[in-house]
């Protein structure tokens, strides 16, 4: 038995990279793919190549930012194959610039795409699965989120990219306590491989090697999102993980570190200006923002 066996996937900006890999995984694993991409011939080519391997794949370039478009995408998914177990929002842009030269529309772009795009087909989703388990259906369903290392500590030249990607690490953490009474898991994954996004922004770092283990292939990362995506992931919920090449680690997120408390009175700005040095004098530091 494969691991996604009659499960139905909707991977977005699945025409290629990161997200081309995983409907190849998730496919080759049995489960049902709904390739959505805004370029729609990308996303037909995807699902050829799903369908000459002997897979089940539906081809699709819905709106994913906005509840109309994501209830279109939804309502084809569900004429197609019957129902959907997994949404993997991986579709993304990059409107990268110094923040003091960010524009407006610069600003908005990359926030509706990444964060709206991430809120609107969960949204849908998540509402039709509350709404069968509360009709006494058995859920196991999976909202499966798309952060960055960017949005984990930051990145120069990319506040708004980052400023989103931290927005969906802590819509993940929301959406795991909120939804797992309904059977609803929900994570996030911070990958690093060769994509359109990162051939243009670190084209060397990224290349395919001559030779030897290719550490930025994306089918790299698809393992991980497989596994998201099947059942065998059901206890784990509410975690990011980073993942590239060889390498999968658990993020350790923001928490309560080290404090000072000033005997029940509120404290003098000298006060607390000596509290704030000595609780940075034992706290942990922050990894460098990425670029700095």
């Amino acid at each position: 038995m494969k691991h996604c066996d009659n499960r139905t996937v909707i991977i977005t900006g699945a025409g290629g990279g990161l997200g081309r890999a995983y409907a190849l995984a998730l496919a080759g694993e049995g489960a049902n793919v709904v390739v959505n991409d805004i370029r729609l011939e990308a996303a037909e080519a995807v699902v050829a190549d799903i369908q000459a391997s002997g897979g089940k794949a539906l081809a699709n370039a819905g709106d994913i930012c906005s509840l109309d478009g994501a209830r279109a995408i939804v309502d084809a998914a569900l004429a197609a194959f019957g129902e959907v177990h997994a949404v993997v929002n991986n579709a993304g842009i990059l409107r990268d610039r110094m923040f003091v030269s960010l524009s407006e529309d610069d600003w908005d772009a990359v926030m509706r795409v990444h964060l709206k795009g991430h809120f609107c087909l969960s949204r849908v989703l998540a509402e039709r699965w509350r709404n069968l388990s509360k009709d006494g259906i058995q859920i196991d369903a999976r909202i499966i989120n798309t952060a960055s290392g960017a949005g984990l500590q930051g990145s120069i030249g990319q506040s708004n990219y980052a400023a989103a990607k931290g927005g969906v690490a802590t819509l993940t953490l929301v959406q795991a306590a909120e939804l797992a009474r309904y059977g609803i898991t929900a994570n996030a994954l911070a990958p690093a491989a060769r994509t359109h996004m990162t051939e243009q922004g670190m084209p060397e770092l990224v290349k395919k090697p001559d030779a030897g283990f290719d550490h930025y292939d994306p089918a790299n990362v698809a393992p991980l999102v497989v596994w998201l995506a099947s059942k065998a992931s059901g206890g784990v919920s509410g975690q990011v993980f980073e993942i590239e090449g060889d390498r999968v680690s658990v993020c350790d997120g923001w928490r309560s570190g080290p404090e000072a408390r000033n005997g029940g009175k509120a404290y003098p700005v000298d006060g607390i200006s000596t509290a704030i040095q000595g609780l940075l004098g034992v706290a942990i530091p922050a990894k460098k923002v990425w670029g700095s």
